[in-house]
């Protein structure tokens, strides 16, 4: 018989053998193939929350962060500040903040914000993106006198308020965008994540 010769011990040993060293292979192609469709890890820290302490902002002064490459803007305001915000609801195109897109619904309200005080906004002109630049003064020599305070956009002339809600009769179609958030103790505010805990 011509099988008398055969080692079927060392015939199953060398399958065996070719399976394991071939299921490896097989994981070791797929392990780079899976990974490069996860996000990487710079991706995952551009989308996670991130916290801003407001401990050290004087009333009237601005600080700024990145979430999502994008800078937000947070502004202690004065109590002048906030007594003037009714003020402007004639000058406004949306001073009731009625396009929701633009806020969390805990933000639809006359300052935009969770606690009056604090203005927390996304620091891009709703015309065609460029970054408006923060005019806390009063009534500047080139805002006219009615200024009381806000954002300016150079690019094209958008003005917003100290609740990012914009002018009439400029280019920006509607108010600046207020992000999710929420605080997480007296001084941290946790921008992409509001009290639900939703982005």
């Amino acid at each position: 018989m011509a099988n008398d010769g055969v080692d079927k011990g060392r015939r199953r040993f060398l399958i065996a053998a070719t399976s394991v060293v071939g299921g490896a292979g097989a994981v070791a192609v797929a392990v780079p193939f899976v990974s490069s469709m996860l996000p990487s890890a710079r991706a995952k820290a551009a989308g996670a929350p991130v916290e801003i302490d407001i401990s050290a902002v004087e009333p009237g002064q601005r600080v700024t962060a990145e979430w999502r490459g994008k800078p937000i803007w947070v502004v202690r305001r004065t109590e002048e500040m906030l007594k003037n915000l009714p003020t402007l609801d004639d000058h406004l195109r949306d001073p009731n903040s009625e396009v929701a897109s633009q806020q969390p619904s805990y933000a639809q309200n006359p300052d935009r914000s969770i606690k009056p005080e604090y203005s927390v906004l996304i620091g891009i002109c709703t015309h065609l993106g460029c970054s408006p630049t923060f005019r806390p003064e009063l009534a500047p020599a080139d805002l006219g006198d009615d200024w009381k305070g806000g954002f300016f956009c150079p690019c094209h002339g958008s003005r917003f308020d100290l609740a990012g809600r914009v002018y009439q009769g400029v280019p920006a179609p509607t108010n600046l965008v207020v992000p999710p958030h929420r605080y997480i103790g007296e001084s941290t505010i946790l921008i992409g994540e509001d009290q639900e805990g939703a982005a």
